[in-house]
């Protein structure tokens, strides 16, 4: 039937699988290894995320201290930067390399970084794109498989599924291009010296390896679908 699963759906699902895995693995073990390395400058996140801010003539974006452990961020909306506990009052080489990181977003958004600007345009696609994707996509597929259609509204379900891919695939540049500008501002400013940047820069590098894991998990879902709809199944 239509319907049970296919096996071939594993080929698919667990390479995205064990990279996301192995990138959250990574990511702890990074932060945590240079979260017990201090810098010499003796800089907090608070303090470099402001200095940078300012550098960059956006005294009116502030930097917010917020719960949760990894949770920073950069909020275009409110025009805030946001940064936990751990990063915003430590001054080890892992708080100041996110702090910076989150630095880089505020800078992207007042350049109007364009990949900024599209990703923040699929924002409502990717939280609420998969979950529709796969109810119309499967209620298609049951009304295609008895004969009664159901083709148009798997391919909506489809198109979906490529605008969450779109916003996973957009979301590397932006992430990838603020980590760029956090190791030349963290170099520029001297907050960091030649020993302490590619700690840094390891840190930043493990977090990049989540996005990755997650374009490839949005990439192999939209071809799963894809196959699905256009290659036929086994009861067609």
């Amino acid at each position: 039937m239509f319907l049970t699963i296919d096996p071939t759906y594993y080929l698919y699902a667990l390479p995205g699988l064990i990279l996301a895995i192995w990138a959250a693995i990574k990511v702890k073990m990074t932060y945590a290894k240079y979260s017990d390395v201090h810098t010499r400058s003796g800089s907090t996140g608070a303090w470099v995320a402001r200095a940078i801010l300012d550098a960059h003539g956006l005294q009116h974006v502030p930097v917010e201290e917020i719960p949760g452990e990894l949770s920073d961020h950069y909020d275009p909306r409110a025009q805030a930067l946001r940064l936990s506990t751990g990063v915003f009052r430590s001054d080890s080489v892992a708080a100041v390399g996110v702090a910076a990181h989150e630095a880089g977003h505020a800078i992207q958004h007042a350049a109007r970084y364009w990949p900024m600007t599209v990703r923040a345009g699929l924002v409502p696609v990717a939280q609420w794109g998969p979950m529709a994707a796969i109810a119309l996509f499967m209620i298609g597929a049951v009304l295609a498989h008895y004969g009664q259609g159901g083709k148009s509204l798997m391919m909506v379900g489809l198109v979906l599924f490529a605008g969450a891919a779109l916003f996973s695939l957009v979301t590397l540049p932006v992430e990838l291009n603020a980590s760029n500008r956090a190791m030349k501002l963290l170099g520029s400013v001297g907050v960091l010296d030649a020993h302490e940047l590619p700690g840094a820069r390891k840190v930043l590098t493990a977090a990049a390896l989540t996005y990755v894991a997650a374009a490839v998990q949005s990439l192999l879902t939209l071809v799963y679908y894809a196959q699905m709809l256009f290659g036929g199944s086994r009861d067609d």
